[in-house]
Order: structure tokens, then C-alpha cells, then sequence
């Protein structure tokens, strides 16, 4: 069987990968000049800097999407632990280290906010644990959900741990009084680019993923896992296209025949689609709109930068809360513009991967939140971020920023997506219910694998989206 996979990020690497381990012919096409799509990296002064995901979490996820090659994630990449991962800061001088292992976190927190906060935040883990032993079976690692699903008895069973008609908000108020743990707590809607009033508590969940499953580095830095899951798919016998962009997928009665690249077309029994699924049903392949759910609210983008560092760097990851976080949702979703007081995220690439570094400086990586589609200048969030950094010690004064990028930027470099770094965001009750599903209705052979589809965005997600595409893809040509 024939198959081409469109895009190269980290849910077409896996798809590409288990589709050749089966014994498919796989042409994996790139608009780009590199591999891992949101992973990309830059060079800066002779160091390869990652510019998307800075934190690793559920490696597990890899095993399932690479099993089928008889591969784990520790056989191409080694795990590495900072210690501590987080450092939490607040405008009234409290700091709160945070560790990949629960039991550190919480005798961190009663360090610094007393036993009483570490008593609430040990109550809500368990919480958020019975909550993602209930969702990730049936919302994550399930091959899809439809709304049909909602009354099944599976699902049933779980409404009412699952909390799906109460937003995370409510629920971490619901249990968690002290407001330097809710800040905390609230940032974890952003992992999906989601407002933590609006979207279903059962995302509390990601705290459970995080806090207690671990967050991990790769050593050398994520690009190192993108090159890692290259090498592994070209010596399973995938081909790859590098600034080949698909111009069209070819449908012929209900059924993929090939794809136009340019005024090539390539012959194909099969397409998985690792683009986003907007830019799918708005240029690749308009009639898919009609079989495919409306993508609703993209999630958030963010301005990104990277600075070329001499300040104080404590933690592999650094966030700055503002005074008011909860005004950032407003400016955010309301406003659709970037938060006027932010909360500034750092990561060093030194400390959490184990990266190289230069003699007199180091690389971090920065990013604030903004809206998908924003197009104002960013020159002053650029400044605002620089003098909260400085004012935290991690920047000196004439550190310099060596690379950065917009909103803007980010959704001219991956059509369809305004920008939005997760797909489609969660702030509906319903949003698992409607995410596009890895197998498109009525068009035979045609799969989606990506942050814009099924079980939705980020690197462990992504995986598994890559992962139900090709068990699709499989089963439909009888192969599985």
C-alpha cells in the first residue's frame, strides 16, 4: 500500500513510522526545509536553540505510537529530570519551587505557602489522578469520541468524577483556597491554549500529567527527539520530500487516488494529513469541510522569543505571574489582544535538557500568550517581556534577542492555523466531542494525525493522534 503523509511534525513522524513498520510505502512530503513541524529549532552563535515545545510530559505516549516498530522512547533519546523543573514567582516575592515528583512538590509548597496550601493541593491531585484514570482511557488514548459516546455507558459512568458541566476554574476554587495554588493550577489551561473559566474541569487533568506523572527534558534539547523519530523512519524505509508543499489531495468517487505537489501528482493509496485540518478543508481538499466538525475557537499563539542570557537562572522552567492573572483571560479571549500584564514563561534550554550552552551565556527561550490571528506590533510586548525578565535577574542588561517570533509569523509558516499552537482550543463542554477525528467520514483513505485533530495538541498528543491514523489506516485496507 502507497501513502503519502503530509507534513512532517511530530504526529506525521509517528504515522510515517508505523505505517512502514507495517510494511506500507510511505512518502512522508514538507513544505519545509527540516523535519518536526511546531519542534523547529534555530541556530544562534553555533547552537541549535529549540523554538516550540520546551517540556516533555507523558513519554508513555511514545511507547504506544512507536510500538508498533518495537520501539520505546528511551531506546532513541535519553529522559532527563531537572531538578527543580519549575519556579513559580509572584510580584509579592513568593517563589515556589516545583519537582517532576509529587511528594517534593508538596513539601515545596508547605515550605513556602504553609501546610494548610499542601494540604489542598494533595486533596486535588488525588482528585485530578481518579480524573485521568477515568479521561485518558476514554479521551486519550481512545482511537475518538462522538457526541453519540456521551450516553454510552463508559462514559456515563464517568460524568460525574469527570466534572464535564464544571469549568477548571470552578473546580480548583472548588478545592484550592490559597491563590498562589490557583494561579498555578489555572496556567495548566493554557497547555491547550484554553481559558481556564471556560473550559470543562476535566482538563484539570493536565496538573496529574505534570505534577504527578513528571515533567521530563530530552537530552541536547527536543530537537534531539524530532531527529531521533527521522532516523528511525528512514531506517524503517519512509522517503522524504523536504520543500515539497501539497497543493491538493485527489479524490476520485468517495476514495484518495494521489496528491498534487506543484504540478507533480504522485499516485496514493492512502494520505495522512499532519497539516492543519484547516488548511485541509480550506485548500488541500475544500469538499472535506462538509465531513468534518466546524474547528470552532483556535486556541492561543503566543510571541516567542530568545535571548542570548547572562542573568541568574534558578530553574530549568521560570514563570512570572502577574498581579491579577485572571485579567490575562480577559485581555486574551475578550479583548482579543496580548494581556497588558502577562505572565512571562522562560525556559532554559541548559537546565532542562541538558543542552549546550555558550561559555559566557546561555539560551532562553521565552514566550507570553497572545490571540491566533493577532497582527499588532509586538515590539512593545517584546520590551515588556525584556524588562520583566531583567527586573527577575534572569536577563542582564545588554543581553540581546537573538531570535523571536509573532503571532503573525507562526501563521504564515503553517497555513490554516491563524497562528493557534494547539488546534482548536477546549473552552466548549463539548470540545472533546468535536474535535475532527483521525479518519474523515466519506473520503476513504484519507487520515488526520496533528495538534488539530484527535485527542488534540502537544507533543505526547500529537503522538497518539499519529498513532489512531495509521490503526485507521490499517484496518480500513485489512491490515491490522
Amino acid at each position: 500500500m502507497k501513502v503519502i503523509v503530509i507534513g512532517t511534525g511530530i504526529g506525521g513522524l509517528c504515522a510515517a513510522i508505523g505505517l512502514a513498520a507495517r510494511g506500507c510505502n510511505v512518502e512522508a512530503w514538507e513544505a519545509a526545509p527540516a523535519a518536526g513541524g511546531k519542534a523547529g529549532t534555530t541556530l544562534i552563535d553555533g547552537l541549535a536553540v529549540d523554538t516550540g515545545p520546551s517540556l516533555l510530559t507523558l513519554p508513555e505516549a511514545f511507547d504506544a505510537a512507536l510500538a508498533r516498530a518495537g520501539v520505546k522512547l528511551t531506546d532513541l533519546v535519553r529522559l532527563v529530570r531537572p531538578d527543580p523543573a519549575f519556579l513559580y514567582r509572584w510580584p509579592d516575592g513568593v517563589a515556589l519551587p516545583v519537582y517532576s515528583e509529587a511528594h517534593r512538590t508538596l513539601e515545596s509548597v508547605e515550605r513556602v505557602l504553609g501546610s494548610n496550601a499542601r494540604a489542598e493541593l494533595a486533596r486535588f491531585l488525588a482528585h485530578v489522578a481518579q480524573t485521568w484514570s477515568l479521561a485518558a482511557p476514554n479521551f486519550i488514548y481512545a482511537p475518538g469520541v462522538a457526541l453519540t459516546d456521551l450516553f454510552s455507558p463508559r462514559i456515563v459512568a464517568s460524568l460525574a468524577a469527570l466534572e464535564p458541566f464544571r469549568t477548571m476554574d470552578a473546580a480548583i476554587c472548588r478545592r484550592v483556597k490559597e491563590p498562589h495554588l490557583r494561579d498555578l493550577l489555572r496556567r495548566y489551561a493554557t497547555y491547550n491554549g484554553s481559558h481556564p473559566g471556560r473550559a470543562p474541569a476535566t482538563l484539570n487533568c493536565i496538573a496529574h500529567v505534570e505534577l504527578t506523572l513528571g515533567g521530563f527534558g530530552v537530552e541536547g534539547g527536543i530537537h534531539r527527539l524530532v531527529e531521533a523519530l527521522l532516523g528511525l523512519a528512514r531506517e524503517r524505509g519512509v522517503h522524504f520530500e523536504f520543500g515539497r508543499p501539497a497543493t491538493r489531495v485527489l479524490v476520485q468517487r468517495g476514495r484518495v487516488i494521489g496528491v498534487e505537489a506543484s504540478g507533480l501528482t504522485v499516485a496514493a493509496d492512502a494520505v495522512v494529513c499532519n497539516a492543519d485540518v484547516a488548511h485541509l478543508t480550506g485548500t488541500l481538499l475544500p469538499e472535506a469541510r462538509a465531513q468534518l466538525p466546524d474547528p470552532g475557537q483556535p486556541s492561543l499563539s503566543g510571541w516567542t522569543g530568545i535571548f542570548r542570557a547572562t542573568g541568574k537562572v534558578e530553574a530549568a522552567h521560570t514563570v512570572l505571574f502577574p498581579r491579577d492573572y485572571s485579567e490575562e483571560f480577559v485581555d486574551l479571549f475578550d479583548g482579543r489582544t496580548p494581556p497588558h500584564d502577562p505572565a512571562v514563561y522562560a525556559s532554559a534550554p541548559a537546565l532542562a535538557h541538558a543542552a549546550p550552552r555558550w561559555e559566557d551565556a546561555q539560551p532562553l527561550f521565552t514566550m507570553v500568550n497572545a490571540p491566533a490571528g493577532w497582527t499588532g506590533d509586538a515590539a512593545p510586548l517584546a520590551a515588556l517581556v525584556r524588562a520583566r525578565l531583567g527586573a527577575a535577574g534572569l536577563l542582564g542588561a545588554d543581553d540581546p534577542l537573538r531570535w523571536s517570533r509573532t503571532p503573525a509569523e507562526l501563521a504564515r509558516s503553517f497555513p490554516g492555523s491563524q497562528g493557534a499552537i494547539y488546534g482548536g482550543s477546549s473552552n466548549d463542554m463539548m470540545a472533546a466531542f468535536q474535535r475532527p477525528p483521525n479518519r474523515v467520514p466519506g473520503i476513504r483513505g484519507l487520515y488526520l494525525a496533528g495538534g488539530s485533530a484527535h485527542p488534540g495538541g502537544g507533543m505526547p498528543l500529537c503522538a497518539l493522534s499519529g498513532r489512531s491514523a495509521v490503526a485507521a489506516c490499517l484496518a480500513d485496507a485489512g491490515a491490522a
